[in-house]
């Protein structure tokens, strides 16, 4: 069984697949493990490729939806992604019969964990309170903190309760707080069984501390998260978006941010990355931005491969597989 690693920059394959896990590939397919292959690759040789079974993928994946890459791979059986969303490349591979595997549910995890820190910092009113010390003292910043709720009966939103918005609400499990979500797909019944009360993003906003959006990226998202909900946000709250920056009227909550400095956003994505250099973003004292590094990054990237090398195993096997992107499920995914 021939396969290949694909990407256009060769450095991500170094970064995410491990020797262990590439030992695993060897183990079980003649892989060429001297040479990560790009689209010029391919494309200048298009004979050499035309028996391959298995590619390994991760960020820089060649080919978007437009092109006809797929065509290079007449006997590919399946794709294993190890990185998140396939959004750009997916449907010409599906187009082909070749079935695609994503490590989303990996990703997920450390989204995840970065979201319950935040959520648990900025019931502690940390981010405003750092900013405060630093510029008007040490007893404005402590009075800043005590203003704000802490976690022991908190009320948190959470927008989306996809692979990452799960996650954030079992990380949450531990600690006595409320959960309040929105999720149109989210059926009464699913929510009962996970503990969380379904809601409206006006009763999101004006109910809970902090809100959390972790809502797919698909037109329907788009602006969704209106501006006028930021002016329903109780005192001291937080927004915390780990989504996308494009599903947030930013215009409209960076105008009310600028009216209320009781509240906050924590960001880390915006619809442009990064803000322009005269964005509102950077005048806010109640606006806090980080660099889209909620993902895997560091040891993290890893698991990636190995939740992907793990997905191959059963897949030839002909076990049931866990990480499969159908069409159906593409539509929803981010």
């Amino acid at each position: 069984m021939k396969a290949i690693f694909l990407a256009n920059n060769k450095g991500n394959v170094d970064y995410v697949y491990p020797k262990s896990i590439i030992d695993g590939i060897k183990e079980l397919t003649d892989l060429d493990d001297k040479n990560v292959y790009t689209q010029y690759d391919i494309t200048e040789n298009p004979e050499k490729f035309s028996d391959v079974e298995y590619i390994f993928s991760t960020w820089s994946m060649p080919g978007g939806d437009n092109d006809d890459f797929a065509k290079y791979f007449p006997k590919a059986k399946a794709l294993f992604y190890a990185a998140g969303s396939v959004k750009y490349f997916a449907k010409q591979y599906l187009d082909k019969g070749i079935k695609l595997f994503s490590a989303y549910a990996a990703n997920a995890v450390p989204v995840a964990e970065f979201s319950l820190a935040q959520i648990l910092l900025a019931n502690k009113g940390y981010y405003r309170a750092v900013r405060s010390e630093l510029t008007d003292g040490y007893e404005k910043a402590a009075e800043i903190s005590k203003a704000h709720v802490g976690n022991y009966g908190a009320k948190v939103g959470i927008i989306g309760v996809g692979m990452i918005g799960r996650k954030v609400i079992e990380l949450l499990s531990p600690f006595k707080v409320d959960i309040l979500v929105y999720d149109v797909f989210l059926s009464d019944e699913e929510a009962k069984s996970m503990g969380v009360k379904k809601a409206s993003l006006e009763e999101l906003f004006s109910e809970c501390d902090v809100i959390s959006n972790h809502l797919a990226n698909v037109p329907a998202t788009v602006g969704i998260i209106k501006g006028e909900l930021f002016s329903m946000m109780k005192p001291n709250a937080t927004f915390i978006n780990t989504g996308r920056g494009a599903q947030v009227d930013e215009e409209g909550m960076l105008s009310v941010l600028a009216k209320r400095e009781d509240i906050s956003a924590v960001l880390d994505v915006t619809i442009d990355e990064p803000p322009a250099k005269d964005s509102g973003f950077y005048k806010l004292k109640n606006v806090f931005l980080t660099p889209h590094i909620a993902g895997s990054q560091g040891c993290e990237v890893s698991r990636m491969a190995e939740y992907m090398l793990d997905e191959f195993k059963r897949f030839l096997s002909g076990e049931p597989t866990q990480y499969e992107i159908t069409k159906e499920k593409l539509a929803k995914m981010a």
